[in-house]
This record gives structure tokens, C-alpha cells and sequence, in this order.
């Protein structure tokens, strides 16, 4: 196991910046008058040293969340993405999402050498969310990537949800992952030219599920606006990315992630 330090490349920027069109429509305050929250907080996690790796390192991801506040209590999970909600209705809501991609290459795991590097970027899109029943969310995010791969990815998720105490709350569900095949060339792809320098067998991916599996939280209310969190997870990868040489070669389809996180959340007016 290695340590890595992770130093996140803000995103926000790309979504604060799409407020701009509701502004010009609404007038300078109309749409951003209101009650808003803004969550902010990080995790440390021990997970997979790449995605379909056989091997664990320990790392950082930041989290952020920004959206008006709605008439309800809403359910959080450490899967969310970068968001910002543009419609919430307590039980609905929707906006937009981002996620921060890092770079990978030979350099950070030796299963990877002779293939070609993926570059640092993220992937900006939607999400919608709503809540079938009270003690249950249902969350989707749609999501393009921006230099790290050209494709579109799609998270599906379900968390049920219990206040064990006022303080601690259990969660947990069912997750499921779909990609194009643009995002599975930059991941799991071996052209000819890979195939020669990596020792792998050559692989060209469609389209399709790229992962199903579950996850489950701990949450511990410390104070009214701050959180700590321990949570598990594993996935299983399948379709295009469970067929691809590196995993079936050098890899694992098996994807286990265990961690812990923090957050706090800052309620203001507009």
C-alpha cells in the first residue's frame, strides 16, 4: 500500500459559472435570492490503486456541495459528486454535477506501463434525485468527461436510510455504472501499438455497464452543521471494463473501498 496526497483541481468554477443564464433571466438576485448551504468537507479512503486494480493505496477526495436549502431534512451520500442544485423541492432535485479526474500513467502503478497516460481533467454534466419514500433517495448522475476521456458516464443509486439517534444515521444501497465506449478506450483500451509495449493482450471496447455493487454509511451528526462519516463499499466491474485485458491480466474485477469523511456545512442568505 502507498500513500498518495491528493490536491483537487476545482471545478465549481464550471458550475457556479452556469448560474449565469437563470441570473440574466431572473434579473441580477431573482433566482439567487433565497436560503442556500454550501457543504464542504474531505475523505480519506483506502481503495483500488487504479480503477480495476488488484492492489490498494490510501487517498484523499474533497467534497463539495452547494444548492438552496429546501423545506426537508435532505439525505447525503459520500458518492455525491460536485452539485449544484438549480431546482429543490425537498423531495426533487436537480442540477447540475461535476467530478475531478486525476492523471494516470506507468509512473503510478507498474501494471500500467507501456499504456498510453491518462490525462488529469473531470467530467461536467446533470443529476436528478428525488425521494420515493421517506426513508429512501434515489439519486442519477449524467456526466461528460472533459480532457481526461470523451465519453459519458452514468451513476444509478439507491440509499435507504435510518436515524438510529437524533446524532447517528445508518445508510445504504444498491449502486450501478454505465459508460461509452469513449470512456472505456481511455481506460481499459490496448490498441496495437499498447499491446506491444505493455506485454497485454489487445483489447477494443464498446459500450455498456461498468459496474453494479453496494455501499454503506455510519454517519455521526457532531455538531448542527458538521458530520463525520465511516463508510464501506464494493463494486464488481462487468461489461466492457470486466472484459478488458488489464483486468483479466493484471487486475480485478472485485472492488472494495472502505474510508472515512468529514463535512461541514454553512447556511447563508442571498
Amino acid at each position: 500500500m502507498r500513500f498518495v496526497r491528493a490536491n483537487p483541481v476545482v471545478l465549481a468554477a464550471f458550475i457556479l459559472g452556469a448560474t449565469g443564464a437563470a441570473e440574466a433571466a431572473d434579473g441580477a438576485l431573482g433566482w439567487l435570492s433565497g436560503d442556500w448551504y454550501l457543504t464542504v468537507g474531505a475523505t480519506g479512503l483506502v481503495a483500488p490503486d487504479f480503477e480495476g486494480s488488484k492492489d490498494y493505496i490510501l487517498s484523499a477526495q474533497p467534497i463539495i456541495s452547494l444548492g438552496k436549502a429546501g423545506p426537508a431534512a435532505r439525505f447525503t451520500s459520500r458518492n455525491d459528486n460536485i452539485s449544484l442544485g438549480l431546482i429543490d423541492e425537498g423531495g426533487f432535485r436537480a442540477g447540475l454535477a461535476g467530478k475531478i479526474l486525476f492523471s494516470r500513467d506507468g509512473d503510478d502503478a507498474d501494471e500500467l506501463r507501456g499504456l498510453d497516460p491518462v490525462r488529469w481533467g473531470g467530467e461536467a454534466g446533470g443529476f436528478f434525485e428525488f425521494y420515493p419514500l421517506d426513508w429512501l433517495r434515489a439519486r442519477a448522475e449524467l456526466r461528460h468527461g472533459i480532457r481526461a476521456h470523451n465519453g459519458f458516464v452514468a451513476d444509478i443509486a439507491a440509499d435507504a436510510f435510518h436515524d438510529v439517534t437524533p446524532e447517528v444515521r445508518i445508510s445504504g444501497g444498491p449502486r450501478v455504472s454505465f459508460a461509452s465506449s469513449d470512456y472505456f478506450d481511455a481506460y481499459y483500451g490496448v490498441d496495437a501499438e499498447e499491446a506491444v509495449a505493455s506485454g497485454l493482450s489487445r483489447y477494443r471496447p464498446g459500450g455498456g455497464v461498468k459496474s453494479a455493487g453496494l455501499g454503506g454509511a455510519v454517519t455521526w451528526k457532531v455538531t448542527e452543521p458538521m458530520t463525520a462519516s465511516l463508510f464501506a463499499e464494493y463494486s464488481r466491474l462487468m461489461g466492457p471494463a470486466a472484459d478488458s485485458s488489464l483486468v483479466k491480466e493484471r487486475g480485478s474485477r472485485d472492488q472494495f473501498t472502505i474510508g472515512v469523511s468529514t463535512t461541514y456545512r454553512f447556511d447563508f442568505s442571498m
